[in-house]
């Protein structure tokens, strides 16, 4: 196993600031896992104590081309040792895994923010797909951003090759891990909390558990004895009122509103859905509730539920 992954080789002096807001962007490809690395940071960041407030980016289309604008997926989080209301209006650091997702995003990023690029994503075909004439990285256009430029997808395939029996495919899966590792480091987050949930969901696959674990624990010692990294920031606890909380999401929540104005209404609720994302929570939450008098339905396509649910309001469901 790497030595790297347990043990800094050389320790390189870093400053701690402590910080009040941050807002993180993570954009990349649908298959880059930025939903799930933004939802790990999330969780982490809550645990922590942390205030915090989220928005998930799916893209529209179906199984667009890897690499192209249209598929770019983003999860953009603020959190703060301060109490927030909002998801942010500009990312203070933005997290690009390739040229498409750093054009969608960068109009977003604030002045002088942070950005981290994955530079093995910034191949001609990927820059062609992204509709760059020439390459951000080396013509200057990011000059007023602090620009970290870090080979993301070699330095978890170095980490990983030779210590996991995984495909070449399977192994490029988990920079999103590496890249998490990182942020986790940047931004002075406990590991524990993610590997614990990476020894849970892969338990049925200790090949997989075991490669994310590296690739997040690599991630977080490359960023602690890197020379691109001087400083890394901490954020407070923020002060809540004691009592129990729970992570809730606008979907989980639009299904509860739409079951508590049922209730107050006096009249039953029928959902009529086609499932895709992000829509599908609120069909997966609507059909747990069954015992307020919740009927669900699952259609074949859009068309199908519209009209089942004009069909019900016809029938007085």
């Amino acid at each position: 196993m790497s030595t790297v992954i347990e043990s800094p080789v050389e320790q390189v002096e870093k400053n701690l600031e402590e910080v009040e807001t941050v807002t993180i962007r993570f954009a990349g490809d649908s298959g880059d896992g930025m939903q799930l690395t933004g939802t790990q940071f999330t969780n982490t960041s809550a645990v922590v104590g942390n205030d915090i407030s989220t928005l998930p980016d799916f893209p529209a289309e179906i199984r667009a081309p890897a690499g192209s604008l249209p598929g770019v997926s983003g999860f953009q989080l603020n959190f703060s040792s301060q109490d927030i209301k909002t998801p942010g209006d500009q990312p203070s650091v933005l997290v690009a895994m390739n040229p498409a997702a750093l054009k969608v995003n960068l109009s977003d990023l604030e002045e002088g923010g942070t950005l981290i690029i994955n530079t093995d994503g910034f191949t001609p075909e990927n820059l062609k797909y992204a509709n760059y004439a020439s390459n951000p990285l080396e013509d200057g256009s990011l000059a007023g951003y602090r620009v970290h430029k870090l080979p993301i997808t070699a330095l978890n395939m170095n980490a990983l090759k030779g210590n996991v029996e995984l495909s070449r495919k399977e192994i490029d899966r988990c920079k999103n891990f590496f890249a998490l590792g990182v942020l986790y480091w940047l931004f002075d987050r406990p590991m524990e909390n993610t590997l614990a949930w990476i020894t849970s969901k892969f338990g049925k696959n200790p090949e997989l558990a075991k490669a994310n674990e590296i690739a997040l624990k690599t991630g977080y010692n490359f960023a602690d004895t890197t020379e691109v990294f001087t400083t890394h920031y901490t954020i407070k606890k923020a002060k809540i009122a004691p009592g129990k909380y729970r992570k809730i999401t606008g979907n989980e929540a639009t299904a509860l509103g739409f079951v508590a104005a049922s209730q107050l209404a006096g009249r039953p609720l029928f959902y009529g859905s086609y499932p895709i994302t992000p829509a599908s929570d609120i069909l997966h939450e609507l059909a747990r509730h069954k015992s307020f008098g919740v009927k669900t339905f699952q259609a074949e396509d859009e068309i199908a539920a519209v009209c089942a649910a004009i069909g019900a309001s016809f029938a007085g469901q």
